[in-house]
């Protein structure tokens, strides 16, 4: 992605972000402190999506050998490594705002599924003081862990539709309703989605959820498209693997739970402006009509 592209985006963004989020702390009567800075907080948003999309793998080798050097003449007040990191905390609440404006639109096939986010090794997590209170414990396939969930919505073009974060031991289901608020058509989930007053709640609200079956389960019927597209429900989980591992939302050097959420939050940000994302090619067309 281009530098001046991304940077434009932002900052018209922020532009019309700072004027009702200023009005808004003036009508509560928030007492927000003011430091004088030399970098403006969507220059910060930017380097942040940038680096989510290089090649570097931790936030300091990115600043000090590839924006301090590279970029120096695009940010000509450009403060120390410290200062930056102090900065990001600005702008967690506006990379919140952005990630939401950035989210895609429902053609009535969506995916639903929740991925770990471990903020500390299994053998250090009892003495992790950073996220004390915050992260909790729960356990998956692969085992126990320590750390959050990313709960994600998503169409069959790989666009995010809702996103919401949680302690690790949060049920999925209970979250469901309220990422669905605006959605139509057909949720598409694995097991731990089976639930019958999950199921009647979203059949209420016009969308039918359509999920995997335990081994226990008396067969049911099931439309030829619902099980062809059911199929592909491993399809969110290259979604996740593609935030992980290329947008590198997932690690435990985190050294301040603020900067825990903007790290997350700026790589939901960088997916969703990429050209290219999984997708399953299955949109409707005028020539083919696919039975909802």
């Amino acid at each position: 992605m281009d530098l001046t592209e991304i940077f434009c985006h932002v900052d018209d963004f922020y532009q019309a972000f700072e004027k009702d989020w200023t009005d808004y702390v003036e009508e509560m009567e928030f007492s927000v402190a003011k430091r004088k800075r030399k970098m403006h907080t969507s220059e910060v948003m930017t380097v942040l999506v940038m680096f989510h999309q290089s090649r570097y793998r931790d936030l300091k080798g990115f600043y000090l050998r590839h924006v301090c050097v590279a970029w120096a003449s695009c940010f000509p007040n450009l403060p120390s490594y410290q200062r930056f990191v102090e900065l990001q905390k600005e702008a967690m609440i506006p990379m919140y705002f952005l990630a939401h404006s950035l989210l895609g639109e429902c053609s009535g096939i969506s995916f639903v599924d929740s991925t770990k986010l471990v903020v500390s090794y299994v053998k250090r997590a009892k003495s992790h003081k950073t996220f004390a209170g915050l992260a909790s414990w729960s356990k998956d396939s692969v085992g126990w862990f320590f750390g959050f969930k990313l709960h994600l919505v998503v169409n069959d073009i790989g666009e995010l539709l809702a996103f919401r974060i949680t302690k690790a031991n949060v049920d999925d289901r209970s979250l469901v309703p309220d990422m669905m608020h605006g959605l139509f058509g057909r949720l598409y989930g694995d097991r731990g989605y089976i639930s019958q007053d999950l199921f009647e709640d979203l059949y209420a609200k016009g969308i039918s959820l359509v999920t995997t079956m335990r081994k226990n389960m008396k067969p049911r019927l099931m439309t030829l498209f619902d099980s062809l597209v059911l199929g592909k429900r491993v399809f969110i989980e290259t979604v996740n693997e593609h935030l992980k591992h290329v947008c590198q939302i997932d690690h435990t050097r985190h050294r301040s739970p603020y900067n825990f959420f903007v790290n997350l939050l700026s790589g939901l940000v960088c997916y969703s402006m990429m050209p290219e994302k999984p997708s399953l090619n299955i949109r409707v067309t005028e020539q083919k009509c696919l039975p909802f």
